[in-house]
């Protein structure tokens, strides 16, 4: 037994015809077993019998960390219109509902039948985009009660007491999480710009 294990002669199987193809497992490639090609390298280089190798293993590699397969992956996404909140001013939907959750674009205090300012003051701006929140929110399956993060841009940071009285008047308690920041402009020139984040009401 031990003169026909030393007969053996070290055998080199390129690793390319081996399988470098991607394989069932989603992230990772198989390939020939590294031990066993080491093994066959340290014996040629040093002029040695080599261990019988009954087969070659495969092992599993990560390909990329985080990587994803399209399959069964991808959130259905449904946009959300209507005509009682003032339609799109660009390539955007007036909201996206994904799973249960309701992602409403900035609003601005515009007359949907209009589409222009009910007034240029920041009181009846901040009322009216509120009130268009609220028909994109209904259009969606939600209401103020279930948002959760809501993003206020202002075009004057002193606004800020007025435009909080009235928001208060509209999202029950407990209020949801909030970002305020003056920008350096708004579309049409508005005064603010109120966008949220909502769970969509079960059915």
């Amino acid at each position: 037994m031990s003169s026909s294990l030393s007969s053996l002669k070290p055998f080199h199987v390129p690793i390319t015809k081996v399988g470098l193809r991607p394989s069932l497992a989603i992230g990772s490639l198989g390939c020939s077993s590294v031990t066993s090609v080491g093994i066959w390298r340290r014996c040629r280089n040093r002029s040695t019998p080599a261990p019988a190798i009954a087969s070659l293993s495969i092992v599993s590699l990560p390909l990329l960390t985080g990587l994803k397969t399209k399959v069964g992956l991808e959130a259905k996404r449904e946009a959300v219109k209507t005509e009682k909140a003032p339609a799109p001013l660009g390539s955007y939907s007036q909201a996206i509902k994904s799973s249960n959750h309701l992602f409403v674009t900035g609003v601005v205090g515009l007359i949907p039948e209009t589409g222009k300012f009910i007034s240029e003051s920041v009181e009846d701006q901040t009322e009216q985009a509120l009130k268009n929140v609220g028909e994109i929110l209904k259009a969606g399956g939600s209401d103020y009660s279930l948002v959760v993060k809501t993003t206020i841009m202002l075009a004057d940071l002193k606004d800020f007491k007025k435009v909080n009285e009235i928001y208060a008047k509209y999202f029950p308690a407990p209020f949801p999480a909030r970002s305020t920041y003056q920008v350096a402009a708004l579309p049409l020139d508005a005064k603010i710009e109120i966008d949220c984040i909502a769970e969509v009401a079960e059915a």
